[in-house]
Protein backbone atom coordinates (compact mmCIF):
# COMPACT_ATOMS: atom_id res chain seq x y z
CA UNK A 1 0.00 0.00 0.00
CA UNK A 2 1.16 3.61 -0.96
CA UNK A 3 -0.43 6.31 1.01
CA UNK A 4 0.82 9.92 0.09
CA UNK A 5 -0.14 12.79 2.78
CA UNK A 6 -1.10 15.70 2.03
CA UNK A 7 -0.97 19.12 3.80
CA UNK A 8 -3.35 22.22 2.28
CA UNK A 9 -0.11 24.13 0.62
CA UNK A 10 0.61 20.66 -1.43
CA UNK A 11 -3.34 20.61 -2.35
CA UNK A 12 -2.73 23.96 -4.16
CA UNK A 13 0.70 21.89 -5.79
CA UNK A 14 -0.73 19.44 -7.62
CA UNK A 15 0.51 19.42 -10.81
CA UNK A 16 0.14 17.41 -14.32
CA UNK A 17 3.22 17.00 -16.06
CA UNK A 18 2.99 18.66 -19.73
CA UNK A 19 3.92 15.68 -21.56
CA UNK A 20 6.05 12.47 -22.12
CA UNK A 21 9.23 12.30 -19.88
CA UNK A 22 11.90 10.35 -22.31
CA UNK A 23 13.45 8.64 -19.04
CA UNK A 24 10.71 7.37 -17.35
CA UNK A 25 9.38 6.03 -20.69
CA UNK A 26 12.84 4.47 -21.14
CA UNK A 27 12.86 2.89 -17.87
CA UNK A 28 9.05 1.68 -18.31
CA UNK A 29 9.70 0.29 -21.23
CA UNK A 30 12.73 -1.80 -20.48
CA UNK A 31 11.17 -3.42 -17.91
CA UNK A 32 7.52 -3.76 -20.19
CA UNK A 33 10.17 -5.65 -22.83
CA UNK A 34 11.48 -7.78 -20.67
CA UNK A 35 8.42 -8.93 -19.22
CA UNK A 36 5.45 -10.99 -20.78
CA UNK A 37 2.64 -9.14 -18.69
CA UNK A 38 0.12 -7.23 -20.26
CA UNK A 39 0.43 -9.04 -23.53
CA UNK A 40 -3.29 -7.22 -25.34
CA UNK A 41 -1.24 -4.10 -25.26
CA UNK A 42 2.10 -4.45 -25.37
CA UNK A 43 2.04 -7.85 -26.90
CA UNK A 44 2.87 -6.16 -30.70
CA UNK A 45 5.26 -3.63 -29.69
CA UNK A 46 7.62 -6.68 -28.07
CA UNK A 47 7.06 -8.21 -31.43
CA UNK A 48 8.34 -5.69 -33.81
CA UNK A 49 11.21 -4.36 -31.35
CA UNK A 50 12.48 -6.86 -29.80
CA UNK A 51 14.33 -8.55 -33.57
CA UNK A 52 15.69 -5.16 -33.96
CA UNK A 53 17.01 -3.67 -30.28
CA UNK A 54 20.75 -3.92 -30.42
CA UNK A 55 22.73 -5.67 -27.52
CA UNK A 56 23.57 -2.65 -26.54
CA UNK A 57 21.27 -2.56 -24.14
CA UNK A 58 22.92 -5.09 -21.40
CA UNK A 59 23.97 -2.55 -19.61
CA UNK A 60 20.47 -1.77 -18.87
CA UNK A 61 19.43 -5.11 -17.56
CA UNK A 62 21.58 -4.49 -14.73
CA UNK A 63 20.37 -1.66 -13.64
CA UNK A 64 16.41 -2.05 -14.30
CA UNK A 65 15.11 -5.61 -12.88
CA UNK A 66 11.62 -6.85 -14.06
CA UNK A 67 10.45 -6.38 -10.44
CA UNK A 68 12.19 -4.50 -7.52
CA UNK A 69 14.60 -1.74 -7.03
CA UNK A 70 15.57 0.86 -9.83
CA UNK A 71 17.92 3.09 -9.20
CA UNK A 72 16.77 7.17 -8.63
CA UNK A 73 19.05 8.50 -10.44
CA UNK A 74 17.89 7.07 -13.87
CA UNK A 75 14.84 9.47 -13.73
CA UNK A 76 15.90 12.72 -12.60
CA UNK A 77 13.55 15.63 -12.39
CA UNK A 78 13.65 17.30 -15.79
CA UNK A 79 11.86 20.20 -14.81
CA UNK A 80 8.77 19.94 -17.48
CA UNK A 81 11.87 19.61 -20.25
CA UNK A 82 11.28 16.76 -22.29
CA UNK A 83 14.52 16.85 -24.56
CA UNK A 84 15.89 13.53 -24.83
CA UNK A 85 19.71 14.35 -25.23
CA UNK A 86 19.86 17.01 -22.28
CA UNK A 87 18.08 14.01 -20.23
CA UNK A 88 20.67 11.91 -20.50
CA UNK A 89 23.33 14.33 -19.94
CA UNK A 90 21.38 14.77 -16.41
CA UNK A 91 21.76 11.42 -15.98
CA UNK A 92 25.29 11.01 -16.18
CA UNK A 93 25.61 14.02 -14.25
CA UNK A 94 24.60 12.32 -10.90
CA UNK A 95 27.00 13.26 -8.58
CA UNK A 96 29.00 10.15 -7.53
CA UNK A 97 27.61 9.65 -3.61
CA UNK A 98 24.47 9.71 -4.87
CA UNK A 99 25.56 6.67 -7.74
CA UNK A 100 27.17 5.05 -4.66
CA UNK A 101 23.62 5.02 -2.61
CA UNK A 102 21.50 4.24 -5.55
CA UNK A 103 23.74 1.33 -6.92
CA UNK A 104 24.81 0.30 -3.25
CA UNK A 105 20.61 -0.32 -3.08
CA UNK A 106 20.16 -1.76 -6.07
CA UNK A 107 23.12 -4.45 -5.15
CA UNK A 108 21.26 -5.16 -1.90
CA UNK A 109 18.17 -5.57 -3.45
CA UNK A 110 20.02 -8.41 -5.87
CA UNK A 111 18.56 -11.43 -3.77
CA UNK A 112 20.00 -14.51 -4.35
CA UNK A 113 23.17 -12.81 -6.27
CA UNK A 114 26.53 -14.75 -5.16
CA UNK A 115 28.06 -11.07 -6.60
CA UNK A 116 27.52 -7.16 -7.80
CA UNK A 117 28.60 -7.09 -11.67
CA UNK A 118 31.82 -5.54 -12.37
CA UNK A 119 29.88 -3.04 -14.45
CA UNK A 120 27.75 -1.97 -11.48
CA UNK A 121 30.72 -1.58 -9.42
CA UNK A 122 32.53 0.99 -11.50
CA UNK A 123 29.65 2.47 -12.31
CA UNK A 124 28.93 3.47 -8.91
CA UNK A 125 32.79 4.37 -8.73
CA UNK A 126 32.05 7.05 -11.51
CA UNK A 127 33.98 5.06 -14.31
CA UNK A 128 34.02 7.38 -17.28
CA UNK A 129 33.71 4.40 -19.76
CA UNK A 130 31.13 3.18 -18.19
CA UNK A 131 28.96 6.14 -17.59
CA UNK A 132 29.15 6.23 -21.80
CA UNK A 133 28.27 2.95 -22.24
CA UNK A 134 25.12 3.65 -19.83
CA UNK A 135 24.37 6.42 -22.73
CA UNK A 136 24.63 4.79 -25.32
CA UNK A 137 22.19 2.28 -24.02
CA UNK A 138 19.82 4.58 -22.84
CA UNK A 139 19.69 6.54 -26.26
CA UNK A 140 20.02 3.05 -28.31
CA UNK A 141 16.73 1.58 -26.30
CA UNK A 142 15.02 5.01 -26.84
CA UNK A 143 16.15 5.07 -30.80
CA UNK A 144 14.78 1.45 -31.50
CA UNK A 145 12.05 0.72 -28.71
CA UNK A 146 10.41 4.18 -28.33
CA UNK A 147 11.34 6.99 -31.38
CA UNK A 148 9.49 4.80 -34.07
CA UNK A 149 6.48 5.25 -31.79
CA UNK A 150 7.11 8.46 -30.08
CA UNK A 151 4.17 10.20 -31.83
CA UNK A 152 1.53 7.97 -30.60
CA UNK A 153 2.96 8.17 -27.27
CA UNK A 154 2.36 11.52 -27.21
CA UNK A 155 -0.50 11.74 -28.73
CA UNK A 156 -2.09 9.36 -25.91
CA UNK A 157 0.16 11.24 -22.83
CA UNK A 158 -1.99 14.32 -24.50
CA UNK A 159 -5.44 12.82 -24.35
CA UNK A 160 -5.00 12.23 -20.58
CA UNK A 161 -3.95 15.23 -19.88
CA UNK A 162 -6.98 16.65 -21.63
CA UNK A 163 -8.89 14.45 -19.37
CA UNK A 164 -7.18 15.47 -16.20
CA UNK A 165 -7.93 19.19 -17.40
CA UNK A 166 -11.09 18.81 -17.73
CA UNK A 167 -11.54 16.89 -14.47
CA UNK A 168 -9.54 19.70 -12.50
CA UNK A 169 -12.30 22.16 -14.69
CA UNK A 170 -15.19 20.41 -13.26
CA UNK A 171 -14.19 19.90 -9.73
CA UNK A 172 -10.70 21.13 -8.82
CA UNK A 173 -7.97 19.23 -7.14
CA UNK A 174 -10.17 16.91 -5.50
CA UNK A 175 -11.83 15.99 -8.84
CA UNK A 176 -8.57 15.61 -10.43
CA UNK A 177 -7.58 13.04 -7.67
CA UNK A 178 -11.02 11.44 -7.60
CA UNK A 179 -10.66 11.09 -10.90
CA UNK A 180 -7.84 8.82 -10.72
CA UNK A 181 -9.97 5.77 -9.04
CA UNK A 182 -9.70 2.57 -9.15
CA UNK A 183 -6.00 3.25 -9.62
CA UNK A 184 -5.77 5.44 -6.76
CA UNK A 185 -8.39 6.32 -4.06
CA UNK A 186 -8.46 9.81 -3.02
CA UNK A 187 -9.89 10.01 1.19
CA UNK A 188 -8.30 13.94 1.73
CA UNK A 189 -5.80 14.35 3.30
CA UNK A 190 -4.37 10.87 1.75
CA UNK A 191 -3.63 9.44 -1.61
CA UNK A 192 -3.52 5.96 -1.41
CA UNK A 193 -2.66 3.27 -4.10
CA UNK A 194 -2.11 -0.34 -4.49
CA UNK A 195 2.11 -1.25 -4.08
CA UNK A 196 4.44 -3.66 -3.95
CA UNK A 197 5.87 -2.44 -0.60
CA UNK A 198 4.28 -0.22 2.05
CA UNK A 199 5.71 3.22 2.05
CA UNK A 200 3.97 6.95 3.96
CA UNK A 201 5.36 9.67 2.10
CA UNK A 202 4.76 13.25 3.75
CA UNK A 203 4.81 16.06 0.88
CA UNK A 204 5.20 18.57 3.55
CA UNK A 205 4.43 21.53 1.32
CA UNK A 206 6.30 20.07 -1.76
CA UNK A 207 3.46 19.21 -3.52
CA UNK A 208 2.95 16.77 -6.33
CA UNK A 209 3.76 16.15 -10.02
CA UNK A 210 1.26 13.74 -11.59
CA UNK A 211 3.37 12.08 -14.45
CA UNK A 212 1.26 9.70 -16.90
CA UNK A 213 3.75 7.14 -18.55
CA UNK A 214 2.44 5.12 -21.40
CA UNK A 215 4.66 1.87 -20.65
CA UNK A 216 3.78 2.10 -16.45
CA UNK A 217 1.85 -0.60 -15.93
CA UNK A 218 -1.01 -1.97 -13.42
CA UNK A 219 0.05 0.47 -10.81
CA UNK A 220 1.82 3.90 -10.15
CA UNK A 221 5.23 4.21 -9.38
CA UNK A 222 7.47 6.68 -7.20
CA UNK A 223 10.91 7.24 -6.80
CA UNK A 224 12.20 5.35 -3.45
CA UNK A 225 14.46 8.60 -1.66
CA UNK A 226 11.77 10.60 -0.38
CA UNK A 227 13.64 13.50 -0.16
CA UNK A 228 13.75 13.61 -3.80
CA UNK A 229 10.85 16.27 -5.77
CA UNK A 230 7.43 13.96 -5.45
CA UNK A 231 6.65 12.68 -8.85
CA UNK A 232 3.55 10.11 -8.82
CA UNK A 233 4.01 7.93 -12.36
CA UNK A 234 0.46 6.87 -13.38
CA UNK A 235 -0.42 4.10 -16.10
CA UNK A 236 -2.75 5.56 -19.24
CA UNK A 237 -5.32 4.16 -21.06
CA UNK A 238 -4.42 2.37 -24.54
CA UNK A 239 -5.96 1.81 -27.61
CA UNK A 240 -5.89 -1.60 -29.36
CA UNK A 241 -3.49 -2.10 -32.38
CA UNK A 242 -1.62 1.17 -31.21
CA UNK A 243 1.73 -0.38 -32.04
CA UNK A 244 0.52 -1.55 -35.56
CA UNK A 245 -0.96 1.38 -36.73
CA UNK A 246 1.84 3.42 -34.80
CA UNK A 247 4.71 1.92 -37.23
CA UNK A 248 2.19 2.60 -40.32
CA UNK A 249 1.44 -1.05 -41.32
CA UNK A 250 -1.64 -2.23 -42.55
CA UNK A 251 -5.00 -2.81 -40.65
CA UNK A 252 -7.81 -4.80 -41.37
CA UNK A 253 -10.00 -1.11 -42.09
CA UNK A 254 -8.51 0.90 -44.28
CA UNK A 255 -11.45 4.00 -43.42
CA UNK A 256 -9.35 6.91 -44.43
CA UNK A 257 -11.19 7.51 -47.79
CA UNK A 258 -14.67 7.73 -45.87
CA UNK A 259 -13.28 10.25 -43.92
CA UNK A 260 -14.20 13.17 -46.66
CA UNK A 261 -16.81 15.57 -45.41
CA UNK A 262 -17.88 18.45 -43.22
CA UNK A 263 -19.04 16.73 -40.56
CA UNK A 264 -16.10 14.65 -39.50
CA UNK A 265 -13.60 17.92 -40.09
CA UNK A 266 -15.83 19.49 -37.28
CA UNK A 267 -15.61 16.62 -34.99
CA UNK A 268 -11.99 16.79 -35.86
CA UNK A 269 -11.64 20.64 -35.17
CA UNK A 270 -13.99 19.83 -31.96
CA UNK A 271 -11.68 16.75 -30.94
CA UNK A 272 -8.49 19.41 -30.80
CA UNK A 273 -9.60 20.55 -27.19
CA UNK A 274 -10.94 17.06 -25.62
CA UNK A 275 -14.87 16.27 -26.18
CA UNK A 276 -17.37 13.82 -25.05
CA UNK A 277 -19.11 12.02 -27.26
CA UNK A 278 -22.58 14.08 -25.79
CA UNK A 279 -20.45 17.28 -26.44
CA UNK A 280 -19.77 16.55 -30.01
CA UNK A 281 -23.21 15.72 -30.59
CA UNK A 282 -24.60 18.71 -29.11
CA UNK A 283 -22.10 20.52 -31.12
CA UNK A 284 -22.14 19.14 -34.28
CA UNK A 285 -26.63 18.98 -33.90
CA UNK A 286 -25.88 15.33 -34.71
CA UNK A 287 -27.47 12.67 -32.40
CA UNK A 288 -25.36 10.62 -30.23
CA UNK A 289 -25.04 7.50 -32.35
CA UNK A 290 -23.91 9.50 -35.01
CA UNK A 291 -21.38 10.91 -33.28
CA UNK A 292 -20.27 7.75 -31.52
CA UNK A 293 -20.24 5.83 -35.36
CA UNK A 294 -18.03 9.24 -36.83
CA UNK A 295 -15.79 9.01 -33.73
CA UNK A 296 -15.14 5.26 -34.31
CA UNK A 297 -14.03 5.95 -37.99
CA UNK A 298 -11.30 8.45 -37.08
CA UNK A 299 -10.56 6.65 -34.23
CA UNK A 300 -9.89 3.16 -36.39
CA UNK A 301 -7.88 5.30 -39.16
CA UNK A 302 -5.48 6.77 -36.03
CA UNK A 303 -6.79 10.72 -35.72
CA UNK A 304 -8.53 10.63 -32.89
CA UNK A 305 -7.96 8.81 -29.51
CA UNK A 306 -10.75 8.17 -26.72
CA UNK A 307 -10.74 7.64 -23.12
CA UNK A 308 -12.93 6.46 -20.66
CA UNK A 309 -13.78 8.53 -17.92
CA UNK A 310 -16.42 7.15 -15.47
CA UNK A 311 -19.81 6.77 -17.47
CA UNK A 312 -18.33 9.19 -20.40
CA UNK A 313 -15.85 8.84 -22.97
CA UNK A 314 -13.95 11.92 -23.82
CA UNK A 315 -12.39 11.83 -27.28
CA UNK A 316 -9.32 14.28 -28.48
CA UNK A 317 -7.10 14.60 -31.28
CA UNK A 318 -3.82 12.78 -32.68
CA UNK A 319 -1.06 15.04 -34.28
CA UNK A 320 -1.84 12.92 -37.84
CA UNK A 321 -5.51 14.23 -37.39
CA UNK A 322 -4.62 17.52 -37.42
CA UNK A 323 -2.02 16.67 -39.55
CA UNK A 324 -5.24 15.80 -42.01
CA UNK A 325 -7.26 18.20 -40.51
CA UNK A 326 -5.13 20.97 -41.63
CA UNK A 327 -5.00 19.66 -45.01
CA UNK A 328 -7.67 19.03 -47.74
CA UNK A 329 -10.39 17.36 -45.06
CA UNK A 330 -11.82 20.75 -44.61
CA UNK A 331 -12.07 21.56 -48.13
CA UNK A 332 -13.44 17.75 -48.92
CA UNK A 333 -17.70 17.05 -49.97
CA UNK A 334 -20.35 17.41 -47.76
CA UNK A 335 -21.07 14.59 -45.31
Amino acid sequence: MLRIHFTREDVARVRVAPGPDPLWEITNSYQALITEGNAPVFGEWRRLVRPRLPAAGRLLGLLLPPQGYSPDFLTPDLRGHDELEGGVDTVLATPRPVLHRDLGRLAASRRGSPSVPSEIRALADGDLTTLHRLRTALLTHHRYALAPFWTHIRAQLDADRALRGRAVMEGGTDGLLAGFRPLLRWRPPVLEADYPVHRELRLDGRGLLLQPSFFCVRRPVMLADPDLPPVLVHPVQHTPGWARRARGLPEHHTPLAALIGRTRAALLTEAATGRTTGELARRLRISDPAASYHTAVLRRAGLVLSIRHGKTVVHTITPAGLALLHGSVGTGPGG
